[in-house]
């Protein structure tokens, strides 16, 4: 049976809810639960999965919590009301929610009244409103954090010329990550600081490039991302060139990295001659983006791992390249059975994945294929070689991202081990704030779960990663990577790596 419970006016940020929601879903006789703010968009996913919304006595408001339950009797209901109140007040996860004691600001204004020192505002609210908050912040002297998608194009413009005009960072719309003076926001990794400024229109990018060159023994001064947005024809790089005017200026940054999806050539132009009047040594990533050699100082990398390397090497650092592929087990894979399905939670990532199996000649469908001819859409049966970005919105409706809850992809991954035209699985692990505690230890059950259904059938699987983050992370690096090499999956330094052995395997694999 299904419950639908409106608490008038409690608002809560969407990412604790969706934790909530998983939570609330591990009860004993719940189906389903779904926890969110009351917007037009979750009210029209609840209708579109059976729930009835009755508005008639009493519209309904976007700030008002919205609860909806599918369990198995009342008393299941019951359960998961009382557990869910006890959610809403205490601290189920650590560093989210409301903070257990002390005042508990309600605006910007009476958060600055409390701490005039404060110079940041990050802002996660339902996207009608995301604009309005975001000027206000700005208007009284705060950088901006906007974690809220669904804000217009033209909303964004005007919000960047403004906080251009008043000398502030305008990071957003759709920003999950950033680096500010050491301090990790939203989704990113516990790095060091150091001498590398990173500007990104990509969060799993920056993420995966200041991991990186925290592994290769480098660090970073600021971390300024800017909304995937940012490098669009309309938007016209407009944070990013500040963010670069920015760390050009800044006298702890001796290189800048400049990480995004591969932009219009008119806006990638103005990058890159923003690059050039820093006087700086600098590196470009385009993701799937197709660049020339190296221009005046300024290095093109192919992948965000040799971003990261080259950005070391002109930082002044000697590093040791990890470009070998090991020794690939012999899979004896038939004829039928040499599909790569890739699986993956950083939309970066999973494009960047694409591009490297593209280059060496595959052809590879995806949900973020740069090439309309092998584009795909979320949901779309097709067989052969697939990458999926999984955290697409169309994968992500009434559920969390595959980073925060990942049992989506790990599903994914665990019934492609019953496919018999899949060899080789493709799959990122991310590690940092704001990710799942233990991302590595529900993968190993899936690739667990997959080998053993492939080897019923008579096949084997061949499963590789790579783990974005540092030992530092909360989550350990070094011990996921343990987790899942224990799983029988091969670990590789870097998504870009994982990609490459993926190919090898391929390749030897049709040689057999």
């Amino acid at each position: 049976m299904k419950r639908v419970l409106i608490e008038r006016n409690r608002y809560f940020d969407s990412v604790f809810l969706m934790r909530i929601s998983h939570d609330l879903e591990q009860l004993s006789e719940v189906d389903r639960a779904i926890v969110a703010m009351a917007t037009p968009a979750n009210l029209a996913n609840l209708r579109s999965v059976g729930f009835a919304i009755d508005e008639s006595a009493s519209p309904i408001h976007p700030n008002d919590l919205v609860i909806a339950v599918d369990a198995e009797s009342e008393e299941a209901i019951a359960d998961a009301e009382e557990h869910l109140q006890l959610l809403l007040t205490g601290p189920m996860i650590e560093g989210a929610g409301p903070p257990a004691g002390g005042p508990r600001p309600m605006t910007i204004t009476e958060a600055i009244q409390l701490d005039p020192a404060v110079n940041i505002a990050l802002i996660s609210v339902p996207g009608a409103y995301a604009a309005r908050e975001a000027r206000q912040a700005l208007q009284q002297g705060l950088h901006v954090m906007l974690f809220s998608d669904n804000v217009s194009v033209e909303d964004e413009i005007a919000l960047k010329d403004e906080a251009i005009e008043r000398g502030l960072l305008m990071m957003g719309p759709d920003c999950g990550t950033a680096i500010l003076n050491g301090a990790p926001l939203g989704f990113a990794n516990v790095v060091r600081r150091g001498s590398i400024g990173i500007v990104g229109a990509s969060g799993t990018g920056i993420q995966e490039i200041s991991s990186l060159v925290h592994r290769l023994g480098g660090g970073i001064s600021q971390a300024i991302g800017t909304g995937g947005r940012d490098l669009s024809a309309s938007t016209a790089a407009r944070m990013t060139l500040f963010g670069i005017d920015a760390l050009a200026s800044d006298p702890e940054t001796k290189v800048i990295v400049v990480v995004s999806k591969a932009p219009e050539p008119e806006v990638a132009e103005r990058v890159v001659g923003a690059l050039k009047k820093t006087g700086k040594p600098c590196v470009v990533h385009f993701v799937a983006g197709t660049l020339e050699a190296t221009a005046l100082d300024i290095a093109f990398a192919e992948t965000l791992s040799q971003a990261a390397a080259s950005t070391c090497e002109r930082a002044g650092l000697t590093i040791e390249r990890e470009d070998s592929i090991p020794c690939l087990p012999d899979l004896a894979m038939s004829v039928d059975q040499r599909s790569i399905r890739g699986l993956y939670c950083g939309g970066t990532l999973a494009q960047e994945a694409w591009s490297v199996l593209r280059r060496a000649g595959i052809e590879i469908l995806s949900n973020v294929a740069a090439d309309p001819k092998l584009k795909i859409q979320p949901g779309a049966e097709v067989e052969g070689h697939v990458v999926w970005d999984l955290g697409d919105d169309a994968f992500t409706v009434g559920k969390p991202h595959p980073m925060i809850e990942p049992s989506l992809r790990d599903n994914e991954v665990a019934r492609a081990g019953s496919n018999a035209g899949v060899g080789i699985i493709l799959v990122d692990c991310v590690l940092g704030y704001g990710a799942h505690e233990d991302p590595a230890g529900s993968l190993a059950d899936a690739v667990r779960q997959a080998t053993d259904a492939a080897r019923q059938d008579g096949r084997e699987l061949l499963v590789i990663a790579s783990v974005t983050g540092t030992d530092a992370d909360p989550q350990n690096r070094k011990r996921q990577v343990a987790t899942l090499a224990e799983a029988g999956v091969l670990v590789a330094p870097s998504n870009a790596d994982a990609a490459r052995w993926a190919i090898e395997a391929l390749q030897g694999g049709s040689d057999g």
